[in-house]
């Protein structure tokens, strides 16, 4: 499965790693192997799994052959 980042979660990305040291493989390893998967806005899903002491959540879109990473992690 491919792993595809939208401009806006990258930008995202960049911030939470300058805060929190969340780097690009963490989220996409999460998003590749979640612990969790819920439902979340309109037709996308929500990867999650624990980081710390917190819960990192990061939005995506599946597709058969990929997930599109829609607008960077959150804790």
């Amino acid at each position: 499965m491919k792993i595809i980042w939208t401009r806006h979660a990258e930008e995202r990305q960049k911030e939470w790693e300058k805060k929190l040291g969340i780097t690009r493989q963490k989220v996409e390893d999460l998003v590749g192997n979640p612990e969790q998967i819920v439902s979340g806005d309109l037709d996308a899903l929500v990867a999650q799994g624990r980081y710390r002491d917190g819960l990192l959540r990061v939005p995506f879109i599946e597709t058969p052959e990929n997930r599109k990473i829609l607008a960077g992690v959150t804790l």
